[in-house]
Formats: C-alpha cells, sequence, structure tokens
C-alpha cells in the first residue's frame, strides 16, 4: 500500500459529497492519526453535470462504476449507489474479485447478499466494511466486531429508522394524527415521496439481519423477519399509551432462543422510565445485551450527509491502518445456518385496542374469544364515555362502536392473533384490532 490510500467512490448523492467533504476538511490530518494519508482519486455517478456543492474536477471520473472497481489506481472502492443488486453488487463483486476492499452503507445490499459477498472478501483477502449501513454516525457495527467480541451476545435492538421515530415523536408531543405528521415530514425532507421503505418497517429489517448476523454469527436470514409498520398507529394508541405509562417506538428486535434465533420489526410500547422511551425525534439506538459487558445502549444521529459520511470514513481509516477484519466479525465457513426460534411466550404481554359496537353481549363475546386462547387480561378499560363500564351488558344498548382498551399478561402472539380474528369475524367490532407488544427492555 502506497503513502496515501486511494480512494474510487461510486455515489455522489448525500452521503458521497459528505464523504468528499470530510476528506477536504480533515484529510490532512489523517496520516498523523492513521500512518496513511487518504486521498480520492476517482469518482462515479449518475450525471456528470449534475451541479454539485463539491467540486470533483479534480478527480477521474468513470461512466461505469464496475470500471471503476477494478481499476489499477484505486486500493478502496467505496459504494453509496444504493439499492439491492443491479450496478451496486456487480461493481462491489468486481471491487473484490480485483483485490479491491470496499467499504459500503448499502444495507439492502449486505441484507440480501452479505453472506455471498463476505466470502469474496475473505476469499481474496480484503475488507469489506459497512458501518455507515447501520444507524448512521453510530459505532453500532465497530461495538460488535471490536469492543464486544469476547462476550457472548443475548439480544440486541434498536430504534433504526430515524423516520418513523421523528413521525411517532410529533404524533406524541404534538397530539396529531400520523397521516398530517407523515405529510410534514416529506415536506421537511424526514421521509421520502414514497415512504412506505421507512414506515412500513422494511428499511429497519435490513439493519435487524445485519446486527443479527454480527451478534450471533449465523447467516444472514433477512426474509424470515417478521415485519410491521406504523402506519396502523393512531392518535388514540399514542394517547393511551401516554395514560398507561408506555411511549410507542418502532424496534428491531433479534434474541438468542434455545430453539434459535428470533428476529421482528414491530411497533412496540416501552415504559416512559426507560432509556429508549427518550429517544425522539430523527435520533436512533442500538442497545446490546452482552453476558460479561453488561447492557449497553448507543445513541445519535442515524442518518443525514455528515453522520453517514463519518461512519463511511471510519471503515477507510481502518483500512488505511492496515485492518482488515472479517465482514461479520467471524470468518464467513465459521458463520452458521440460520435457524429460526420456535413461538414462544412473550413475556411483556399486549396491548389491544378494540371498537366494540355498544350492544347487549357484546362484551361477553369478546371475553370468551380471549379465554378460548388462554389469555389472560391484566386490564380493560372503556375509555368512552366516562360513565361506561366496561363488562356491563346492559348498559350497552344503542350500537355506538366504543374505545376499549385491553392489556394482558404474557401470551403467545399467535394465540393473540387467532383470537383477534375471531372477535373480527363475529361482527362485534367495526374495525381491525389493533395489537402491539408491550417490552421488558
Amino acid at each position: 500500500m502506497s503513502s496515501a490510500l486511494k480512494l474510487g467512490i461510486a455515489g455522489l448523492g448525500n452521503v458521497g459529497t459528505g464523504t468528499v467533504e470530510l476528506i477536504c476538511a480533515h484529510g490532512d490530518a489523517f496520516p498523523s492519526r492513521t500512518g496513511c494519508g487518504v486521498e480520492i482519486v476517482a469518482v462515479s455517478a449518475r450525471d456528470r453535470m449534475k451541479n454539485r456543492a463539491i467540486d470533483i474536477s479534480p478527480y477521474t471520473w468513470f461512466d461505469d462504476p464496475v470500471e471503476m472497481a477494478s481499476a489499477d489506481d484505486v486500493d478502496v472502492f467505496v459504494e453509496l449507489i444504493g439499492g439491492e443488486g443491479g450496478v451496486a453488487k456487480a461493481a462491489v463483486e468486481a471491487a473484490l474479485k480485483a483485490g479491491k476492499h470496499v467499504v459500503t452503507a448499502n444495507k439492502a445490499l449486505l441484507a440480501n447478499h452479505g453472506v455471498e459477498l463476505a466470502r469474496l472478501a475473505d476469499d481474496n483477502a480484503v475488507a469489506l466494511n459497512f458501518e455507515a449501513a447501520v444507524a448512521g454516525g453510530i459505532p453500532a457495527i465497530k461495538t460488535i466486531r471490536e469492543s464486544l467480541l469476547a462476550n457472548e451476545i443475548s439480544r440486541v435492538y434498536g430504534i433504526l429508522n430515524g423516520t418513523c421515530n421523528y413521525i411517532l415523536t410529533r404524533m406524541q408531543k404534538e397530539e396529531r394524527p400520523f397521516a398530517q405528521v407523515l405529510e410534514d415530514a416529506q415536506h421537511a425532507g424526514y421521509a421520502e415521496a414514497d415512504p412506505s421503505f421507512d414506515v412500513g418497517g422494511h428499511d429497519t429489517a435490513h439493519k435487524l439481519s445485519l446486527l443479527t448476523t454480527l451478534a450471533f454469527g449465523v447467516e444472514t436470514s433477512f426474509d424470515t423477519i417478521y415485519v410491521e409498520g406504523i402506519e396502523s398507529i393512531s392518535l388514540a394508541d399514542i394517547e393511551a399509551a401516554d395514560e398507561l405509562g408506555y411511549r410507542i417506538k418502532l424496534l428491531g428486535v433479534a434474541l438468542r432462543t434455545d430453539s434459535g434465533i428470533e428476529q421482528r420489526v414491530h411497533p412496540t410500547m416501552v415504559p416512559k422510565n426507560t432509556a429508549i422511551a427518550e429517544v425522539d425525534g430523527a435520533t436512533n439506538c442500538v442497545a446490546f445485551d452482552g453476558d460479561f459487558s453488561g447492557d449497553i445502549m448507543l445513541i445519535g444521529p442515524g442518518a443525514g450527509a455528515h453522520p453517514t459520511a463519518s461512519a463511511v470514513l471510519s471503515d477507510v481509516l481502518d483500512i488505511a491502518k492496515g485492518g482488515v477484519l472479517p465482514p461479520f466479525a467471524r470468518r464467513t465457513a465459521d458463520l452458521k445456518p440460520y435457524r429460526r426460534a420456535r413461538m414462544r411466550a412473550h413475556e411483556g404481554g399486549y396491548y389491544i385496542r378494540l371498537s366494540v359496537y355498544d350492544r347487549p353481549g357484546a362484551f361477553a363475546a369478546i371475553a370468551g374469544r380471549m379465554a378460548d386462547e388462554g389469555i389472560s387480561l391484566e386490564s380493560i378499560v372503556q375509555r368512552r364515555p366516562p360513565s361506561a363500564l366496561p363488562g356491563i351488558d346492559a348498559q350497552l344498548d344503542d350500537g355506538t362502536p366504543l374505545p376499549v382498551v385491553m392489556i394482558t399478561h404474557k401470551t403467545t402472539e399467535a394465540a393473540i392473533r387467532a383470537a383477534l380474528e375471531k372477535i373480527e369475524q363475529e361482527g362485534n367490532v367495526n374495525e381491525k384490532p389493533q395489537m402491539i407488544r408491550i417490552e421488558k427492555l
């Protein structure tokens, strides 16, 4: 390796531009910190003539990032194109096969092809680093690959999507419905014109799959993650959570169990007195439960040009220092097949909201369906009108739907879903029942 590590950067969007800006701002200090300088020698993007905040004239331009990936004067290929396949995958494969180190922020690519690409990196003795693919500026990957390497991790979880956290925070603090806050988030640039990838939980699932592989040493299994987004969260749920002492967050959770690995993404009620409940706005957090380290939580900006560029450069500078670690903390040959955990009882119980027709026998039928599935209720609250008492059918006589909130004891999700399906089929509710897990964190 020469005295300056030579970079080829593919993709000059916000993160690519931020990466160039960071090198220009602090590049002179890198030799004293790593023993090796960093120099951009080539760039590639879809539109060479696009007006950008950076000057790309000093760098060799490539129309084809695949060609740039294997260019002789490129030591590290920095992939910031995005997408789970196509040119991004082809370029990363070309770089690895040519013996080039790769740094990427592409969570979708790694969630779908990470093990395959890691094997290429192992075979060619080069780095495949992806700190920027999970939680922006938070050093989540480095924490698992380096700081917690001596530990057995039993659980990894977190708020991994800033868009969802921003929306849920605004709903709670401003008492405004999902649709209104989403529209504001789109205008402010926190949500895309098509927000489904974020609010549907898929972005969180991509990131969780990578954390799972790193934490538990199993092959990536994105397709087995249970994914539920925040589209169904109503202002009524936000208000009920507040009254019950909770906040609603979209969490990604992965657990090591006796029967395998459990991975899930869904809205979750977390107690107000926990640290994760205080993570507001577009901020992310990632938490790890290690057997010797104890519980660790990292909080910081999960997206944005500068925080993500900082993560990209941390990977580049690790390579500059001469560090080539296995991409998933273990050699690819040592990753175990993913084994999905059996369904088990959820310790925290569930929040259920029903809109029940105000008529005789409705509550008795609902309670019966819960009992059929062996579900024990901790509490049941009929929120409006205040004069109505849950379970007293004599007061239910005009057919008006009434909001009812139930909290269950420990039970399985399969039992809850079976009971709610029967309740919905019997016609005693006028909308789809809402179910949210309650987590003990």
